[in-house]
């Protein structure tokens, strides 16, 4: 007669179940990590030790070879005040973070401070961290 019992615990574990959930947390935090980008333009900041800190800005870009950029829409250097004028006209602070190259002229960074100072705009000059 056989007295032992019909369910027997085994003291194996099973990690393909573990293995399955490792995989899928790990496809979704790279598709999770690939939808996050900056709202820039791929330009070469100067170095400089401080912390840029903007909640809602518009961000002017001045590229090596002297193209102006509102958040990514390319604008000539003739309209580029009435552009910046429409674009913050809705904020309570406006305020632009200006992004230019380190081979650029101050001399175009300081016509879009001057375009800033004439309409009361706040001016945040973003450069990359040491």
């Amino acid at each position: 007669m056989n007295i032992r019992g019909r369910n027997k615990v085994t003291p194996e574990f099973n990690m393909a179940s573990m293995t399955d959930i490792v995989f899928l947390l790990l496809i979704f935090f790279m598709i999770a990590s690939t939808l996050v980008t900056t709202n820039a333009i791929d330009i070469i900041l100067p170095k400089a030790s401080g912390k840029t800190e903007n909640k809602k800005s518009t961000a002017v870009s001045i590229k090596a070879d002297l193209t102006y950029y509102i958040d990514q829409k390319r604008v000539g250097e003739s309209v580029l005040e009435s552009q910046l004028v429409a674009a913050l006209s809705q904020q309570e602070t406006p305020t632009i973070v200006l992004r230019a190259e380190k081979s650029v002229p101050v001399e175009n960074v300081v016509k879009v401070m001057d375009i800033a100072n004439r309409n009361k705009f706040k001016v945040i000059l973003a450069v990359k961290p040491n």
